[in-house]
């Protein structure tokens, strides 16, 4: 069976799709599984080591230059290495114009199927347009978790049943150089950055968190100018602290995996720890807890939700659990 699976933005949706890919697996051993991904996240995907093909979409380069040759010349080689196989199933658990559109431009064998969300979830960006591409659309209740939805659209499209945790298919962190950036010593990190404000969790929690895990070393990393200003402010606070250089993703990554705590709010770094389990603290400020909760393992701890943000104290207990717990 050859399975085609169209997933391509953004950094926790992607991650997020991962455990497809050992579902799939599981019930079909045989399998080889593609994947259409944003450029930017290949090398994410490329971590699983049971996914075949990569094929690299570069819209959001594309779009700032759609009038130049070269770049419709690479829109067209996209499409021709898109179309190079066929497939026996071809998933779109995006739900996306853009991401219908590349399912329907994928070849099929005779009796093959194109198969998709039938509906969006809570406050998704799903676009009901996406289904004319579809020869079968999976209705999920609204509120089916992030991490579940693509699970369930393939069990119920190739009959199975989802009922094991997760597996994202990341290697464990002793499999993994650790690189020359991270301290040799156990460290936290605080994934404190977001690109919306209301789902950032106040600066005098981060010092005061920072504080009582003292004299481990905290790492700050950042994305942004902002950010940098930020980490910067609560680096002043905490001489146990250290701001990192501007990190590439799969540095970012590797901050992660090998974290001995990670806290950080709802943003993809964070929900990257917890599918490496590493122990984690997922803290929800401005955005539904039950959408991307890391629920797989006893390591997450999950605090606070929509318009509820945890107090510090809270979330220094859990981290102090997490640390007690080695």
């Amino acid at each position: 069976m050859k399975i085609l699976l169209v997933r391509v933005s953004s950094l926790g949706d992607v991650l997020h799709n991962l455990p497809m890919v050992a579902d799939l697996l599981r019930h079909h051993p045989g399998a080889t599984i593609d994947w259409v991904v944003e450029e930017g996240y290949t090398s994410l995907v490329r971590l699983n080591p049971h996914v075949r093909k990569i094929i690299p979409w570069g819209l959001r380069r594309w779009r700032k230059s759609l009038g130049k040759a070269d770049t419709r010349a690479e829109i067209k080689a996209f499409f021709r290495t898109l179309r190079e196989e066929e497939y026996d199933v071809v998933f779109d658990t995006q739900g996306l114009l853009k991401t219908g559109i590349i399912m329907g431009a994928a070849r099929t064998v005779r009796g093959g199927r194109k198969v998709g969300l039938a509906n969006g979830s809570e406050g998704s960006g799903y676009e009901g347009i996406s289904r004319i591409f579809h020869t079968h659309s999976i209705p999920l209740s609204p509120r089916t978790h992030a991490v579940a939805r693509g699970r369930m659209v393939a069990g119920a499209a190739l009959g199975y049943k989802v009922d094991v945790a997760p597996d994202f298919g990341l290697p464990a962190p002793q499999a993994a150089a650790r690189p020359g950036f991270l301290p040799a010593e156990d460290y936290a990190v605080f994934f404190h950055g977001t690109a919306r404000d209301a789902k950032r969790w106040p600066r005098e929690n981060w010092i005061a968190l920072g504080q009582a895990l003292a004299p481990m070393p905290v790492l700050l990393p950042w994305g942004s100018p902002q950010e940098q200003q930020e980490a910067e402010a609560m680096a002043a606070g905490l001489p146990n602290a250290r701001v990192l250089p501007k990190l590439s993703m799969m540095d970012a990554v590797a901050l992660a995996q090998h974290a001995r705590l990670a806290v950080g709010v709802d943003t993809g770094l964070t929900h990257i720890a917890a599918a490496f389990v590493r122990p984690t603290v997922e803290i929800y400020c401005d955005s539904p807890k039950w959408k991307t909760e890391g629920n797989w393992s006893d390591r997450i701890v999950n605090l606070g939700d929509l318009g509820a943000p945890p107090s510090a104290s809270e979330v220094i207990a859990a981290a102090r659990r997490l640390l007690e717990a080695r």
